[in-house]
């Protein structure tokens, strides 16, 4: 193999890696998982991380016919997530809580943290958009950087919540449940 083929594949996968960071904003999403993490006393970093890999991976390869055998397209899988973004900015904003779950079954590492929070309609739909630009190969090594990353955050939010404070976490919560409503109405006004 040649240079010129390392360092193509390279950008390919620096530029899917990004991309996908930028869509997945798991920096941004700290305050929901602080929440999260207050409502469920603890976040499965490793289960969260993992099953939202495996639902991304899935996503790559069959992504597109699992959408097609149960007649749903794209931008009605982006809406549907939308619409759960959106109750969580509300969540978020109100101090209310719509999504309930049990302590100690430890469903919030799941729904909805892994889905659709790190794995949601945004990144799978990037996912499908990447597949024609760049190969399988790429954006599997793009989303395996991106999980390094999200278990390095989910990880550390007990640290980063106990810098924050209570003020300073609930300011956060509040300013990004405003930016999650926007993001999620732009998704909702995008594939209407």
């Amino acid at each position: 193999m040649d240079q010129d083929s390392l360092d193509i594949s390279f950008k390919a996968v620096a530029s899917v890696t990004l991309i996908l960071f930028s869509v997945i904003d798991i920096v941004g999403s700290i305050p929901i998982i602080i929440d999260l993490r207050e409502k469920e006393g603890k976040i499965e970093s490793l289960k969260a991380t993992v099953i939202a890999g495996v639902i991304m991976v899935i996503f790559l390869i069959v992504g597109t016919q699992i959408l097609n055998l149960f007649g749903i397209d794209v931008s009605s899988f982006a809406i549907a997530g939308a619409i759960i973004l959106f109750l969580l900015g509300l969540e978020m904003i109100l101090g209310i809580t719509l999504f309930k779950s049990e302590p100690e079954d430890g469903s919030g590492s799941i729904v909805p943290l892994a889905f659709p929070l790190i794995a949601g309609a945004g990144s799978m739909t990037t996912i499908i958009s990447l597949k024609s630009e760049f190969s399988e190969l790429s954006i599997l090594l793009g989303i395996i950087i991106n999980l390094v990353f999200v278990y390095i955050v989910l990880k550390s939010s007990g640290w980063i919540q106990n810098k924050l404070g209570k003020g300073g976490a609930n300011i956060l919560r509040k300013i990004f449940g405003i930016i999650l409503l926007a993001i999620a109405i732009k998704l909702f006004k995008t594939n209407i």
